[in-house]
């Protein structure tokens, strides 16, 4: 992570040192300069992977770049694709299941660390 000097201002490289985005897989809390976000970046090629049922004590947006992934959300089913945002409001029971050919997504969890009820 690097300052940028005299504006608060930072920049946060790759933990592996890799310059593109390809294949990133990082989670990231207590980001610097006052965010009040913490975020995963998820990149899969696997087919039905993804966390068991859950819920955070704030919202959840995940931000679909490739793929896809069945979401459960509550008792409802929805089919997330590439180009879609799904908000999953505070205290909602969620977990999910990637698609044929992986998903790839930015998960924005709505707290500075991430706080985490798991159900299954």
């Amino acid at each position: 992570m690097t300052e940028i000097a005299n504006t608060g201002a930072h920049v946060i490289n790759r933990a592996n040192g890799q310059e593109d985005g390809e294949g990133w897989e990082e989670n990231y809390t207590e980001l610097p300069g006052g965010a009040g976000v913490s975020l995963i970046l998820e990149s899969t090629t696997q087919e039905g992977v993804g966390p068991r049922l859950h819920m955070h004590p704030y919202a959840e947006t995940f931000i679909i770049r490739r793929g896809s992934a069945t979401f459960t959300v509550a008792d409802q089913q929805v089919v997330g694709r590439a180009g879609q945002i799904l908000v999953v409001p505070a205290d909602t029971p969620h977990k999910f299941r990637t698609g044929p050919g992986g998903y790839e997504a930015l998960h924005i969890h709505a707290n500075p660390t991430f706080e985490t009820t798991w159900l299954e």
